[in-house]
C-alpha cells in the first residue's frame, strides 16, 4: 500500500492540474484531446462606477513564454524525506485565433528549455509541437488538445502537457454583467489529480486600460471526499489533512488568446494515513506559473 501511495501521490504532487484521462486520438494518430471540466461564473461585486462590459474581441498573433515549476517532497512515517520537484520549464507560444466564432485557440510551440539539461535535449524535437484550446466567450477554457512533432519524446510531450494544463487551470474566465475597478466574481471548478478536487478562484479586477485588465487571483482547492483511492485495488488512504491554496496577479489583454503577463502561485501540504493508522504520509507542493510577453 505505502508503494502505491508513493507512486499516486508522488504523480498528484508533480502535477495537480491533469486534465480527465479520456483521450480522442481520431483526428491524427498522434493529436491527444484532453477535456477540461466545466467553469461556473458568479458575480460577488460589481465594483465601483463607470462599469463596461469585458468582450474578448482576439485578433492577430501572439507571443508570450510560459514557465511553470513545482516543488514536491514526500516522507512516509518517519522514513527520508523524498523529493520528487519537476525541474523549470520555459514554453516559448504563439498563439491566433481561429474558428469561424473565434472560439478556438492554436498555438505552435517553440523550442522549449528546462532546468534539467537531459529534459532540454529532449525538448528541442518537440520544437513545432502544436495545441489548441476551445475557449467560451467569457474566457473559460472547455478543451485541451496537443499534437506533439512526430519527433517529440515522451519525456517531452508529458513536460509540455502538463505545463498547458497547469496553465489551463490557472486561466481566468469573466461574468457576463459590467465590471468595475474593485468587481470581484469566483470560478467554480474540479480539478482531476488522483483525487477530484473543488477549485474556487476568486478574481478581482484592480486596473483596466482599455482592453487591458490586470486581476488579483486567489485560489483555493478541497478534497471532495475524505478518502483516496489508490490504483489496482491497493486499497485507500484517509485524508487527514489538506490545504492548498495560493495567490497570484495575471494581466490580460482582451484582444489576446493568452495573458501577456503575471504570475500565480499554488501551495500546500497533505497528510493521509491508511485505515489502520500504521502508515502516514505527508507532502508538502508549490506550483508557480509564469507569463511573460516575447
Amino acid at each position: 500500500m505505502a508503494v502505491a501511495a508513493t507512486t499516486l501521490l508522488a504523480g498528484c504532487g508533480s502535477s495537480d492540474d491533469e486534465a480527465p484521462s479520456e483521450t480522442d486520438t481520431s483526428a491524427t494518430t498522434s493529436s491527444v484531446s484532453l477535456p477540461v471540466t466545466p467553469v461556473t461564473t458568479t458575480l460577488v461585486d460589481p465594483g465601483a462606477e463607470p462599469r463596461t462590459a469585458v468582450t474578448r474581441n482576439i485578433s492577430g498573433e501572439q507571443a508570450v513564454r510560459l514557465t511553470t515549476r513545482s516543488t514536491v517532497t514526500q516522507q512516509i512515517d518517519d522514513q527520508a524525506v523524498q523529493d520528487f520537484s519537476t525541474p523549470n520549464l520555459t514554453v516559448p507560444l504563439t498563439a491566433r485565433a481561429s474558428g469561424a466564432s473565434g472560439d478556438e485557440v492554436d498555438l505552435t510551440i517553440g523550442v522549449a528549455t528546462s532546468a534539467d539539461q537531459r529534459l532540454t535535449d529532449q525538448l528541442a524535437a518537440a520544437d513545432g509541437s502544436g495545441a489548441g484550446l476551445t475557449v467560451t466567450d467569457g474566457g473559460a477554457v472547455t478543451a485541451l488538445s496537443i499534437t506533439p512533432a512526430d519527433a517529440a519524446q515522451d519525456a517531452a510531450r508529458a513536460a509540455i502537457e502538463q505545463a498547458l494544463n497547469q496553465a489551463v487551470y490557472r486561466s481566468i474566465s469573466f461574468p457576463e454583467e459590467d465590471l468595475g475597478i474593485g468587481a470581484v466574481w469566483t470560478a467554480q471548478q474540479q480539478v482531476i489529480s488522483g483525487l477530484t478536487l473543488n477549485q474556487t478562484t476568486t478574481a478581482t479586477l484592480r486596473a483596466r486600460e482599455g482592453d487591458v485588465l490586470t486581476i488579483d487571483l486567489r485560489i483555493d482547492q478541497t478534497p471532495e471526499s475524505t478518502t483516496l483511492e489508490l490504483p489496482d485495488d491497493a486499497g485507500q488512504l484517509a485524508i487527514d489533512n489538506y490545504t492548498m491554496s495560493g495567490t497570484g496577479t495575471l494581466r490580460i489583454d482582451l484582444t489576446k488568446p493568452l495573458p501577456v503577463l503575471g504570475e500565480v502561485t499554488v501551495g500546500g501540504s497533505q497528510q493521509y494515513s491508511d485505515t489502520d493508522g500504521t502508515t502516514v504520509l505527508r507532502q508538502d507542493i508549490s506550483d508557480t506559473l509564469e507569463w511573460a510577453s516575447e
